[in-house]
């Protein structure tokens, strides 16, 4: 394998997948969590994962090249690197992972879905069992903290006092903008398995007293009314511009005269082919729903001025989805 010269960071990049799927197969085996606080010789995580020995072998050692794991001695033990994928651990990634794991099937897809001109399998994301889907949405909790503080503090609602975050999970940003701006409101509405968990992470950030709970599925149904502001954060990439169009709308009726919609998402440039991370991420939309895309704000612009939208504007640009288009309701 070429190691150096100028090939080798493009040599880098072609070989990528390989460290993924060691390390998506070491979560699909729960190598991290097995051996978080245990530190086991080979033969005890032969007997652990039930796997092949020998395929194991490599399976670990390629693991401890990748500074998941420490071998010393014949006993593999967990790094702070592998810890961060253990499901012992407040805030293990092992979800988020886990889901990385779902999507390489899908990826797979790409080149015969590119020849054909078909659509991905899937119309939007996966309906998971409720272990998977609590897991899933904490992780995503764990990741977008950071993001979402970052995101507030660049942005000014000005006098908003009623927040509808659509699709809301388990309030991550709902939290951050409550924190920001304390004389906020909100409600949160997501799918009616999702409530309890938003329920009780509110509960725990000691924010009961002003979020109010949703249950449905803006596919279908109508959105809570008489908020000043709407957000949808990382939606509209599963949609298609009917889809949106649709969505937009509902949010304009849910807003009063003079509220604000605020999106949240990839805004690619108008060559779209930047930011990178937009092009892979529409890839992903490509395999893995019926018709969702990542948009440039020409696009957007265009779709909330056909749902009733004005003075549409691009607030923030950025290569992490955290894009921001704010329209007003006339």
């Amino acid at each position: 394998m070429i190691n150096h010269g100028p090939h080798a960071a493009l040599m880098s990049d072609i070989t990528g997948f390989m460290k993924s799927r060691v390390i998506l197969t070491g979560a699909e085996l729960d190598i991290f969590t097995r051996l978080d606080g245990s530190p086991e010789t080979l033969s005890g995580l032969v007997k652990k994962t039930g796997s092949n020995r020998r395929s194991l072998t490599r399976l670990v050692d390629a693991l401890g090249a990748l500074g998941f794991l420490e071998k010393k001695d014949g006993v593999y033990s967990l790094t702070e690197k592998g810890a961060l994928m253990s499901s012992s651990r407040a805030g293990s990634l092992l979800p988020m992972v886990l889901h990385m794991n779902r999507l390489w099937e899908t990826w797979g897809d790409l080149s015969p879905l590119v020849r054909k001109g078909t659509r991905g399998k899937r119309k939007h994301s996966d309906r998971m069992d409720p272990a998977a889907l609590a897991a899933f949405i904490g992780a995503m909790d764990v990741i977008g903290r950071g993001l979402s503080e970052e995101i507030i503090n660049s942005y000014d609602p000005g006098p908003c006092k009623k927040l509808l975050d659509v699709g809301g999970a388990s309030g991550t940003y709902t939290i951050a903008f409550l924190r920001k701006f304390p004389k906020l409101h909100a409600t949160i509405f997501d799918l009616d398995p999702v409530i309890p968990m938003a329920r009780a992470k509110i509960e725990v950030e000691g924010l009961a007293g002003r979020v109010d709970l949703a249950a449905g599925d803006f596919y279908k149904d109508d959105l809570p009314g008489g908020h000043d502001l709407v957000l949808l954060s990382a939606i509209i990439h599963q949609n298609d511009p009917v889809e949106n169009i649709d969505l937009y709308r509902k949010a304009f009726n849910a807003l009063v005269p003079g509220g604000k919609i605020l999106i949240r998402d990839h805004v690619m440039e108008e060559d779209r082919t930047t930011p990178v991370s937009g092009t892979l991420f529409a890839i992903n939309m490509l395999v893995n729903t019926r018709g969702g895309n990542t948009y440039t704000f020409k696009e957007i612009k265009k779709e909330l001025r056909i749902a009733g939208f004005k003075d549409v504007r691009l607030v923030r640009t950025g290569d992490r989805m955290d894009g921001l288009v704010e329209a007003v309701r006339p």
